[in-house]
């Protein structure tokens, strides 16, 4: 059975990963590693210092046992951030891992002078033409320029069902790693080697090319400022320690070094910025395990902030497989007539809805399939343009030319209307009547005359207007993108929820709208496939490719969805917000904390300043509300939950908080209920059981 590279979810302490993270924690350690984090550099030089002291003390011949804990619970701060960010590493590490060991040597059969050579496939350049046959495996990223083929895609997406790719359409991007499984294609390869869709897949899922995001970075900017005013404000502490001692009548003092390291530790946000890596690679994580490839976690942050959502129709809020199901004649035309031109100007269309339109001929009026070629025929295709598709035949065995052609029916009048003739009022009565009915109407002429309307019928998919509704209470407004005419369009969105709609929509009609909601102040994101979507594509904040697309597609957006749903795009949206909403709540939690830590430590330090008697507890005592049994507990419990509560909080930023579908206003407030209201009240239980069960223990 062959491999399959798709990407799964793994468990969230696999042994293996654990192992390897343990391991890295501790390489993280470097200097050079460590200055990419401004807050945990900062406990990791407190952890410096508070060892040197230590080991001087220990040269000197009087160890502190309680200065010996703080040095290794500052330590544990340190590698405990690091695991954390080591086991988002890792799981990115070990999918990586599964995608190389699949890698194998290959051989392609480059095309040069018309004549084929097997070259090695990592010899292969940008440009060159490779051959494929049934049984061979896609030696690189490319584009089919002849032929078409069944192409066995599960190596990237899993889906067994064989896909067919073509020369000349949207689906002439092939990738490289799969097998083709039918017929004879070449293929002109498109990327460099080292530089492939896997070979970017492989360096994205283990994080090798991970930069931060503009708001990673300025939440970053945010906490380094914080650290900065804690680590001045902890700096000056000493000398107001000092000088209320002195005139308290003090001897010895509690503002040691490692009591400040200590406190400086608790009180800057160790918790969010131990966790802060984690969570932007996680994120990244959760998108690849539906099968989406981000080349940035910029993409995917912003897919969190998107407010507009463009999304077509056929397909993705459809079925998209419209079937023929009436003719409509126009006065004066007989129906098997109308039957006939339909299903000629058919013949030669390979979509869905033109093969319904042969069979729904075939079995009303018993109309065979013609060969177009017997007939001279000259087929003319759909072009986003014109809108319209048909058929010319040349004068033949006494019989007048024919030109028939079928297609939306302002379209197919202004076609009419040009050659001098006119649209009866009946047949636009026909068009509006299927329209408003929320089918799709074709108009079918020949020369100058309307011979009728094709009905087609189109499915909105179960639930969609559900997922709609969802989307809106998150504040995103959604708009459908189609060619069909207003009424039609108007019918379908109104079934489907969507709030708003683009009808008879071209390329150049979608990146203008793009462009307008930007102006606006709106974050877009749209989906698509075709190398005329690449604009939009390119134009949009989030621009999710199909996998099944064109090159230039797949170029053009940010995103790559290997399993090629177009509905993808809003479970993009939802990893997007999951991941704006675990660093928001991470970051109010951390926050938080600090106040319990202020009652735990500062009472320790001061609890016996301006005392009446010298060894009782002074004014300042009064702030002990948690009753911490001795200033040495207090600081060392305080230290312990700080430690602690990153390895707590691994899960949450490896999986995200629960996502719920939203306002902004409703996530900030129950963001503030859970993580804010939660990070004050779970140090104070958390720092006041550590003090009994280290009081219990004697460890101080």
């Amino acid at each position: 059975m062959e491999k399959k590279l798709q990407v799964q979810a793994r468990p969230l302490f696999e042994r293996a990963i654990v192992q390897r993270a343990l391991g890295d924690a501790v390489r993280k350690l470097d200097p050079r590693q460590m200055v990419k984090n401004p807050v945990m550099l900062v406990v990791f030089v407190g952890a410096i210092v508070t060892s040197l002291i230590v080991i001087a003390d220990v040269i000197n011949g009087r160890v502190s046992g309680f200065n010996v804990q703080i040095l290794l619970w500052l330590w544990f701060t340190v590698l405990f951030a690091n695991f954390a960010e080591a086991m988002a590493e890792g799981r990115g590490k070990a999918q990586a891992d599964a995608l190389r060991k699949t890698r194998t040597q290959m051989t392609a059969r480059r095309l040069h002078n018309g004549k084929e050579d097997r070259v090695p496939a990592a010899d292969l350049k940008r440009g060159d033409l490779v051959v494929c046959e049934a049984g061979d495996v896609i030696p690189g990223d490319g584009e089919i320029t002849e032929g078409i083929a069944s192409v066995d895609e599960s190596a990237i997406t899993g889906e067994s069902a064989p896909v067919i790719r073509e020369s000349g359409g949207d689906r002439s991007a092939v990738t490289g790693g799969t097998r083709v499984l039918s017929d004879r294609i070449v293929i002109r390869i498109t990327s460099e080697q080292g530089n492939t869709f896997l070979d970017r897949m492989i360096a994205l899922v283990e994080g090798a090319k991970r930069q931060k995001t503009p708001n990673e970075i300025a939440l970053t900017i945010l906490l380094s400022g914080l650290t900065i005013i804690f680590l001045l404000a902890v700096v000056s502490l000493r000398a107001f320690a000092a000088y209320s001692e002195a005139e308290s009548g003090l001897t010895e003092t509690t503002a040691t070094v490692p009591v400040l390291v200590a406190l400086l530790v608790c009180l800057i946000p160790t918790t969010i910025g131990g966790l802060l890596s984690a969570i932007g690679i996680s994120g990244m994580d959760r998108m690849i395990q539906r099968n989406v490839l981000a080349t940035s976690g910029r993409a995917v942050e912003a897919a969190g902030d998107v407010d507009v959502l463009l999304l077509d129709k056929t397909g993705t809020i459809t079925l998209g497989n419209r079937m023929a199901t009436n003719f409509v004649p126009a006065p004066q035309v007989a129906l098997d007539r109308l039957a006939d031109a339909a299903q000629l100007s058919s013949l030669a269309d390979e979509t869905p809805e033109g093969r319904s339109i042969v069979i729904l001929a075939k079995e009303r009026f018993g109309l065979r399939g013609r060969e177009l070629g017997d007939l001279n025929a000259t087929f003319v295709p759909f072009t986003a343009q014109t809108r319209m598709s048909g058929v010319d035949f040349p004068a033949h065995g006494g019989q007048a030319p024919r030109s028939i052609r079928k297609g939306a029916s302002d379209a197919v009048k202004k076609h009419i209307e040009s050659l001098g003739g006119r649209f009866p009022s009946e047949v636009q009565s026909s068009v509006d009547d299927i329209a408003k009915r929320g089918g799709t109407p074709l108009v079918v002429s020949e020369g100058t005359e309307i011979l009728g309307v094709i009905e087609l019928k189109d499915i909105v998919k179960g639930g969609m207007k559900e997922r709609f509704n969802q989307l809106r209470a998150m504040g995103i407004r959604t708009i459908m993108i189609t060619g069909d005419n207003p009424l039609t369009a108007a019918a379908i969105a109104a079934e489907a929820g969507v709030d708003d709609f683009m009808a008879q929509a071209t390329p150049e009609d979608k990146l203008r709208r793009i462009r307008q909601e930007q102006a606006d102040g709106h974050l877009v994101a749209m989906t698509g496939d075709g190398t005329n979507d690449a604009p939009a594509l390119a134009q949009a904040n989030v621009g999710v490719a199909m996998n099944t697309g064109t090159q230039a597609a797949r170029e053009a957006g940010n995103m790559v969805d290997l399993d090629s749903d177009p509905t993808k795009l809003i479970e993009v949206v939802e990893v997007g917000k999951q991941l704006l909403m675990t660093r928001g709540a991470l970051t109010t939690f951390s926050i938080a904390n600090d106040v319990a830590k202020y009652f735990a430590i500062l009472p320790a330090l001061f609890g016996g300043i301006y005392a009446a008697t010298p060894g009782e507890s002074g004014p300042l005592a009064a702030l002990n509300i948690m009753g911490l049994a001795s200033p040495e507990s207090a600081v060392l419990s305080a230290t312990i939950f700080n430690a602690l509560i990153i390895v707590a909080l691994i899960p949450l930023a490896i999986r995200g908080v629960n996502y719920r579908a939203m306002g902004a206003a409703a996530v900030l407030q129950r963001n503030l209920l859970i993580f804010g209201v939660g990070g004050l009240i779970v140090p104070f239980i958390g720092i006041k059981l550590i003090d009994v069960i280290i009081t219990a223990l004697g460890l101080v």
